[in-house]
């Protein structure tokens, strides 16, 4: 099976630009990182980004720490609140205006059974408050993201179980509690985990570790047939490919951004055709830098004189002497190294 899945890859990105090795990733330096989390070993997981649009330098960082709970910080990096959980491994959120901003983890509790843990971010008191937790389907949770749908502004998650298959969820926001429905099923060959969805174009990527990148219609409707559009080559993507994030730009361009978690880097692709753009390497600074990092977010807009493009969260895998954390670096300075717009 493996192997058709690799010769799918190889035939379906041969028009993907031919990149220079890994090690001329240039270093970027960090510019915060977050507190540590509290539990030690592999433990920090993956990252979510609230920008405040009325006060930018308000802005805060969501992360997991998927042996204790779910961490809330500050855009210095300083721990503001934590909501105990067990397992929870991959976050996401959406803005949903009226309905608050709404959360969504990946439950990792039950191997048997899967399961989606809901909360809601209080921005005032900059804390989450739990609205649920859900059963999704066999097999243990792993990945998880939100698709805002742009024509009628529905939600829907998708869940990454750690055999490759995606559960995708319809998330009913319209009474006093969510309600959370397995609507339909994916799957890729072996173990996966990261995903995004891109609001604009309603495309859901995901990372299977060791092969490559996968794309899906993601509205529930459409067939559910996997397109190729990146491979792990051990050049340009490294196994194992981990977290995913998006830096979209106009109607349906910008960068899918990678952890390249095999050789520390993170890699670029440029849409709407996912092709090469950069990889950088994330450290050199007066903070550490990061590795084997597992989740990622990204997201535009002006953050403060610190941040005035974007936030880019990486997790970091080896945060010693110190228990992982998660560190901050500038978009503005990931586009200018890579001589990027």
């Amino acid at each position: 099976m493996k192997a058709v899945i690799l010769a799918l890859l190889l035939g379906g990105c041969a028009a993907t630009a031919v990149a220079p090795p890994s090690e001329q990733a240039p270093q970027l330096a960090a510019l915060a990182e977050t507190d540590p989390v509290d539990t030690a070993h592999d433990a920090a997981d993956d990252p979510a980004i609230w920008r405040n649009p009325r006060d930018p330098a308000a802005s805060l960082v969501i992360g997991t720490d998927k042996k204790a709970g779910i961490h809330v910080y500050d855009l210095a990096g300083k721990r503001v609140s934590f909501t105990p959980a067990a397992r929870l491994n991959n976050v996401d959120l959406r803005d949903m205006g009226a309905k608050g901003v709404v959360v969504a983890a990946s439950d990792r509790a039950d191997k048997d059974v899967a399961h989606v843990s809901m909360f809601t971010l209080d921005t005032v008191a900059r804390r989450l408050v739990p609205t649920g937790r859900f059963r999704v389907g066999s097999g243990e949770a792993y990945g998880m993201c939100l698709w805002r749908r742009a024509r009628d502004g529905a939600l829907f998650g998708f869940v990454v179980l750690k055999d490759g298959r995606i559960d995708q969820v319809a998330i009913d926001l319209s009474g006093a509690a969510p309600k959370v429905a397995t609507v339909r099923s994916m799957k890729l060959g072996t173990q996966s985990e990261g995903c995004v969805v891109d609001d604009r174009t309603g495309l859901l990527y995901v990372a299977e570790e060791d092969v490559g990148l996968w794309r899906f219609d993601a509205d529930p409707a459409a067939p559910t047939t996997a397109t190729p559009i990146a491979r792990v080559d051990r050049r340009v993507l490294f196994d194992d490919a981990e977290g995913l994030a998006l830096a979209p730009k106009g109607r349906d361009g910008g960068y899918l951004v990678v952890s390249s978690q095999g050789d520390n880097a993170y890699t670029l692709y440029r849409l709407p055709g996912v092709t090469y753009a950069g990889r950088f390497r994330i450290g050199g600074g007066a903070i550490d830098g990061t590795s084997d990092t597992d989740g990622i977010e990204m997201m535009l807009g002006n953050f403060g004189p610190k941040y005035p493009r974007g936030l880019f969260v990486a997790q970091d895998g080896d945060n010693a002497p110190d228990t992982q954390n998660f560190k901050y670096v500038s978009w503005a300075d990931v586009l200018k190294a890579l001589g990027l717009r």
